[in-house]
């Protein structure tokens, strides 16, 4: 596929967007062959098992992992205490295998059961929270749109004060993250940086790219002015360059980062970087659950929707 303008590109993300939100869209996807030949690219496997098989691999190349299992938007209890379980299942393995230092394991309270009752999600993540401090790992809680984003954080908080190292996902597009960056910017503290992969009204999210970035790098500013251990979540040249120059001019001793980015993308840009000496952390999802993240990452990359398009056209 040939290089887009931005503004095609826009329009190509947005409308990949709306598709991760209906059913339709998603049978038509999923029934193709070559659908799960792209999902295999950004996606470990679906078990426990093959989660901890691509671990060890990127471990023997010297990164860090964090684990996403699968699964967003839950409207059953069963299903969210089922999550639960995988996730502390999935630390055990971790542990037992002596990957613990290598990975930890990321979690949208969505999948927890946010949208049936915040207790029972908030609940799920402490008990998954206390089996990876028993294995030896962390917990990063994921961010996911905006109108969850002030009781995801108020659920970090309440976290921390019984796991100091749980993480924090920020998203720059959102208008509100500078501050946020800043009140959560302390010794210790844990904070992924990511552009964000939602579509968002202009009224809460900057909507150009450039817009973007300069919310991005102004919430670096604050996170490492601040002491926290930042973790730079992003594929963009740009970005990855400014904040070679930032860390050194503005990050106080010892307070840490590392770069991370998704498995499947820049593969080469991660061994780079780890090459250079820096931490590197992939994120790596796992699961049957896969729809909605493969869409959001071809919303990142819209070269990516000419595999689809081709199965598409090939069904019988």
């Amino acid at each position: 596929m040939r290089s887009l303008s931005f503004s095609a590109a826009a329009a190509l993300r947005h409308t990949l967007l709306w598709g991760s939100r209906r059913r339709r869209v998603q049978r038509l996807i999923t029934a193709s062959p070559v659908s799960r030949t792209l999902v295999r690219r950004f996606v470990a496997g679906e078990t426990v098992d093959d989660a901890i098989k691509v671990t060890r691999d990127l471990a023997g190349r010297g990164l860090t992992v964090s684990l996403d299992h699968l699964g967003e938007d839950t409207h059953d209890a069963a299903a969210a205490a089922a999550a639960v379980t995988v996730y502390s299942r999935l630390v055990g393995r971790l542990g037992a295998e002596g990957l613990a230092q290598a990975a930890e394991v990321s979690v949208k309270l969505s999948a927890l059961g946010q949208a049936l009752d915040r207790d029972m999600a908030l609940d799920g993540a402490r008990a998954i929270c206390a089996a990876a401090r028993d294995a030896g790992t962390t917990v990063t809680i994921d961010m996911e749109d905006q109108t969850t984003t002030e009781q995801t954080l108020a659920a970090v908080a309440e976290l921390r004060r019984e796991f100091p190292s749980t993480g924090a996902v920020l998203q720059a597009s959102l208008r509100r993250s500078e501050a946020d960056c800043r009140a959560l910017s302390q010794n210790g503290s844990r904070v992924r940086l990511c552009k964000g992969a939602y579509q968002e009204p202009a009224a809460v999210a900057w909507q150009g790219r450039e817009e973007v970035r300069s919310a991005f790098l102004r919430c670096l500013s604050a996170l490492l002015a601040g002491g926290a251990y930042t973790m730079l979540a992003t594929h963009d040249p740009a970005l990855i360059n400014a904040a070679a120059q930032m860390i050194p001019a503005l990050a106080p001793p010892g307070a840490g980062h590392e770069y991370q980015m998704l498995y499947g993308i820049r593969p080469d840009e991660q061994q780079r970087l780890r090459d250079a000496g820096e931490t590197v952390r992939v994120y790596v999802p796992f699961g049957d659950q896969w729809y909605q993240y493969l869409m959001r990452r071809l919303a990142e990359r819209p070269a990516n929707v000419a595999l689809v398009l081709r199965a598409l056209r090939s069904r019988k």
